[in-house]
């Protein structure tokens, strides 16, 4: 008897174990990709993409960008990649080690397949395994209360250790918690801006207490405006030409050409005397403003600024107190932005305006210098790295011992208590603290060091109760952590804990893989 078919013509299904392992060897691989990135001794990646001269490359080690620029096809490993995006949302930093972990619990999982183990019998003990990692998580954190500023400059140390700012990792940890604290509690990044300038050397990088903007005057209009009224809009300012796609006019001689120019003409000026209404100093457009207005504002003695990206002029407006505006025929009902300064700077060989003295005091702006694009680009994604992790720190000030102790204290509590549960399940919960223990046992293989050695070392100590203990990466050998000033933010932590246990728990769920067939594209009827 021929088998029944159901699905359509080239759809493709998997069942059972065959989808199971395609599942697994999916996971494992991103896992594999991006082990290699972990830790403070981890490797870059180089990401290139298009051809010929529209090819660009990126340097990095930062796991959220790999597995973001990367196409892949396995549903599984989108999965990772997919919590991956999840973990720098919300916290902004782990996502390498939340990838890691969800492959090794996969990795171990595989295994225990193999011994005939009931995937359901799996997920009942990582779920069990996943309970009591996060319990000794907890005991193990500190609140940071007399110390809150110190525990933001350690953390932000161990942040950007691993990263292209290590070198430099003291002068960026006090740039980052500086930025930080003037946000009083808010945790509103966008105050925040980072601009990027090619030159001199990453330690010349600096903190402005001002708000800058890549955008300078027009022509003929003040450069230096103090208490500033300003307007923020987002509106067109070319000369107002009819734009119905694909409508002609049709004159009779060029003196009518004149007329419908003037006609423009006229209607520009009559927008440009509604703006003046305001009575601002300051005019700030997402959109071209044109010669012709640009001349008006400049006779009026109003600084007019121009094409202001959206990015920009969103965060603008945030910064200065105003509305974004599209229409001016109501002045009264319009919410202006206003600073004490605006004035000219010069980064390098570029002039910015600097905006200083602005209602949202907490708003400043981090200045980077760098030799190449590349590295220009890897340090604004460290840094925001950082920040995103000191921000949370401020909303949940709970730490806990970096170096990998965390994850070796985890481990031992889950070891320990797998040995009082009966039966298959206990296996299960092993293979939870193995996989707890891959994180630093990758981090030791990344440096070059001896792992097994120095973690044996380490499992030791956490048995007798010194929880204290993870790497010195530097001297090779196992230290005191908190001696050492190694410390991480305990949310950082919990979440990549939680989103891993997760991840890996859908995926081991799966039992059936189906393929839609691809939609068929119309015949081409067009004759030859």
């Amino acid at each position: 008897m021929l088998p029944v078919r159901f699905l359509k013509e080239n759809a493709q299904q998997e069942r059972g174990e065959t989808a199971r392992m395609s599942s697994f060897v999916g996971a494992i691989a991103i896992g594999d990709l991006v082990k290699s990135t972990l830790g403070p001794k981890g490797m870059d990646k180089i990401l290139v993409s298009g051809a010929g001269e529209h090819q660009s490359v990126q340097v990095t080690n930062d796991g959220a960008t790999i597995l973001r620029s990367i196409g892949v096809d396995n549903p599984a490993a989108k999965v990772l990649v997919a919590m991956s995006m999840t973990q720098d949302n919300e916290v902004g930093d782990g996502t390498t080690s939340v990838t890691v972990l969800a492959s090794e619990l996969l990795r171990e999982a595989e295994r225990l397949i193999d011994m005939h183990i009931h995937p359901q019998t799996i997920i009942s003990g990582y779920r069990s395994g996943l309970d009591i990692a996060k319990k000794a998580l907890r005991e193990a954190s500190v609140e940071s209360k007399e110390h809150f500023e110190g525990d933001l400059l350690r953390i932000a140390r161990t942040t950007l250790s691993s990263k292209i700012l290590a070198q430099h990792k003291e002068h960026f940890a006090q740039l980052a918690v500086k930025a930080v604290l003037r946000l009083k509690g808010s945790g509103d990044l966008d105050a925040i801006q980072i601009i990027k300038k090619l030159g001199s050397s990453m330690e010349d990088s600096y903190l402005d207490e001002g708000f800058l903007l890549e955008k300078k005057p027009g022509m003929y209009q003040p450069q230096r405006v103090e208490n500033a009224k300003i307007l923020i809009a987002n509106t067109q300012m070319d000369t107002d030409k009819i734009k119905v796609f694909a409508s002609k006019v049709r004159v009779d001689s060029v003196a009518k050409v004149a007329e419908i120019e003037a006609a423009e003409k006229r209607k520009m000026k009559a927008k440009v005397d509604k703006i003046i209404a305001h009575n601002i100093n300051v005019f700030i457009n997402r959109q071209l403003i044109y010669n012709y207005p640009e001349q008006l504002f400049a006779d009026a003695k109003i600084m007019a600024i121009e094409h202001a990206d959206f990015e920009g002029v969103e965060r603008l407006a945030l910064v200065l107190g105003g509305e974004i505006v599209s229409t001016f025929d109501s002045p009264e009902a319009v919410t202006f932005g206003t600073c004490d300064l605006i004035e000219k700077v010069t980064i390098g060989e570029d002039e910015l305006l600097r905006f200083s003295g602005v209602p949202k005091g907490e708003a400043c702006s981090i200045v980077l210098r760098g030799a190449t694009q590349q590295i220009l680009d890897e340090a604004e994604r460290s840094l925001h790295d950082a920040l995103c992790v000191l921000t949370t720190h401020t909303r949940d000030a709970r730490s806990v011992p970096g170096a990998g102790a965390s994850e070796a204290l985890m481990a031992a509590k889950v070891l320990a208590e797998a040995q009082k549960v009966p039966g298959k399940e206990s296996l299960a919960i092993e293979a939870f603290g193995r996989a707890l223990l891959q994180l630093p046992t990758i981090i030791c293989d990344n440096a070059g060091l001896d792992s097994a050695d120095i973690i044996s070392k380490i499992r030791a100590e956490h048995a007798n109760g010194n929880h204290r203990v993870g790497i010195d990466i530097e001297n090779g050998k196992m230290a005191d952590v908190y001696e050492l000033g190694i410390l991480e933010s305990f949310m950082v932590k919990f979440c990549m804990l939680n989103s891993a246990a997760e991840a890996a728990e859908q995926i081991l769920r799966v039992d059936d893989i189906i393929k839609c067939a691809p939609r068929q594209r119309a015949p081409d009827n067009r004759p030859c």
